[in-house]
């Protein structure tokens, strides 16, 4: 056997450690060097495994220091990655977290989402130093709208009410008259106002059509749409449906208007949650993106859940990672900053939606 071909095999500060297991095992199996490389392969893979792990627990250990050293609140949306979910203090949707970043006496509050919600945790705190890990974590919905359209489309329509989804920029947010999420939006507008007034909604127009299925206010749509929920096709349901017949279909109220109609519900993050709960179903077919899916099985270890579609990912929301939360804890990086004038009048939005959301 080539010692010299194994050494260049080998790599990194493992090498001599590999090197002794290797040979232990050929000796015992009188393996050839094919099946040696095997050995190794694997080997390699399960010390890669294991140095990833420890890593991460290393990782897990500072931010928990730093957080206590900083009086910080770690706040993750449920569609971020399992392990930031893990080490988050609150887990949970916009309203959830909107209603934890208004209550919380931290000084510092991480937001492991995307900007939009880091955004809204400033609104609600304007005292507290607001860190965002990835300021590059944006949402593509938010972005599809701007203050001059919005202020174009309130001039065209000068009685109109203004209401918001939450997937907004703060300068949106303190154009409108309330702001709403996927929970309440419904029941917002119901309460809000006369059912002879008209409604501009933005950004999504999928919500805004889910919206105006259920209310019987006119509504006045913005083009704005999620590109993670659609991907969810209707294809996708009636396939799923066919081959999990016994399984309640929940979708998102982002999705498509058809794939809501195929549904058995159409329900927030936060609100499937609920749902599932306190459920006697024991197989859901979950129409939003993947990450919920872990703090459904997390929550219900004896039911069984089906996502709808792999393509269901929002790459924005992965762009926080451990090492980022990390990072913003101990260098204070990815603050927020608003003026006082649209933290005033955005929050003015905001505080109006929490109060028709006790």
């Amino acid at each position: 056997m080539d010692q010299a071909i194994f050494t260049r095999y080998l790599s990194g500060k493992a090498r001599i450690f590999w090197q002794l297991i290797i040979c232990e095992e050929v000796t015992k199996s009188n393996a050839t060097f094919l099946n040696a490389c095997e050995i190794l392969n694997r080997l390699s893979l399960y010390a890669d495994i294991g140095v990833m792990a420890y890593e991460q627990l290393s990782i897990i250990d500072h931010i928990k220091e730093l957080r206590e050293k900083r009086n910080a609140v770690i706040l993750a949306h449920n569609y971020q990655r399992p392990e930031v979910q893990d080490i988050a203090d609150y887990t949970g949707d916009s309203l959830g977290l909107s209603k934890m970043a208004a209550a919380t006496s931290a000084d510092v509050i991480v937001f492991c989402g995307v900007h939009f919600m880091a955004e809204t945790a400033k609104i609600l705190s304007p005292e507290k130093k607001v860190l965002l890990p990835d300021m590059k974590a944006g949402c593509p919905m938010a972005n599809m709208i701007k203050p001059s359209q919005l202020q174009a489309l309130q001039d065209g329509n000068p009685h109109a009410k203004t209401v918001c989804y939450v997937n907004s920029s703060a300068e949106i947010k303190a154009m409108s008259d309330l702001c709403c999420t996927s929970s309440n939006a419904v029941h917002i507008i119901r309460q809000a106002f006369d059912e002879d007034d008209k409604i501009i909604f933005v950004p999504d127009k999928h919500l805004g059509n889910y919206v105006s299925s259920q209310v019987k206010h006119e509504i006045i749509l913005w083009p704005g749409y999620c590109p993670t929920h659609i991907k969810i096709l209707p294809e996708h349901i009636h396939d799923m449906k066919e081959a999990f017949p016994n399984a309640e279909v929940l979708v998102h109220p982002e999705c498509y208007f058809r794939v809501i109609e195929l549904a058995d519900k159409a329900l927030s993050t936060g609100q499937m949650l609920e749902y599932v709960a306190q459920s006697d179903g024991m197989a859901f077919i979950i129409g939003t993106e993947r990450e919920l899916l872990y703090r459904l099985r997390k929550d219900n270890p004896g039911k069984t859940f089906y996502h709808v579609t792999e393509y269901a990912v929002c790459p924005n929301m992965k762009k926080i990672t451990l090492e980022k939360v990390l990072a913003s804890l101990k260098h204070m990086t990815g603050e927020i900053m608003l003026s006082d004038e649209v933290i005033h009048r955005a929050g003015r939005s905001i505080r109006e939606m929490l109060k028709y959301s006790q």
